[in-house]
């Protein structure tokens, strides 16, 4: 039995933007970094999205799986006073994606979107097909001129 395409997926068919998708196993809740080793990848290369509420409004931040939103870095690039991480319990009805299956692409609404600068060390990044278990791999480019996202320095230092 084929499995069927994710919205993101289907977005991307229908504007014709290259991409490749990868299914893992997600029988026990797994992290990204997990879910890279799971499909080969350098957890660096493998994105996650954060959603979040501040002064002015929703954003959405995109960043390498182990790495960690700055709070400070993250409301500089919005130009908001403060942003913190929306409530899980409001992920779903605010961008109709659930808690580990919350894509950039294809959100209820067009947030501000920002994506973590280290992008730029890769031809493609990989994030959430929109669906717990599928990842999706494009390039960063194509990425930035789908949700107009601006490319930021928004990660804690180590």
């Amino acid at each position: 039995m084929k499995e069927q395409k994710t919205i993101v997926e289907k977005l991307l068919d229908q504007k014709k933007i290259k991409h490749q998708s990868y299914t893992f196993d997600v029988s026990e809740a797994v992290d990204g970094v997990t879910a890279a080793n799971m499909i080969n990848k350098p957890a660096e290369q493998v994105f996650k999205t954060l959603v979040t509420v501040g002064n002015k409004g929703n954003c959405v931040f995109v960043v390498p799986v182990a790495e960690e939103l700055d709070l400070k870095k993250r409301a500089k690039a919005s130009g908001q006073k403060y942003v913190e991480m929306i409530k899980q319990k409001d992920l779903l009805r605010l961008t109709g994606y659930v808690h580990g299956g919350c894509s950039p692409i294809a959100m209820k609404k067009l947030f501000p979107t920002y994506l973590h600068s280290s992008c730029k060390n890769f031809d493609t990044i990989i994030f959430s097909a929109g669906r717990i278990g599928k990842q999706v791999e494009m390039s960063p480019g194509d990425l930035v001129k789908l949700t107009n996202a601006k490319i930021e320095d928004i990660i804690k230092e180590h």
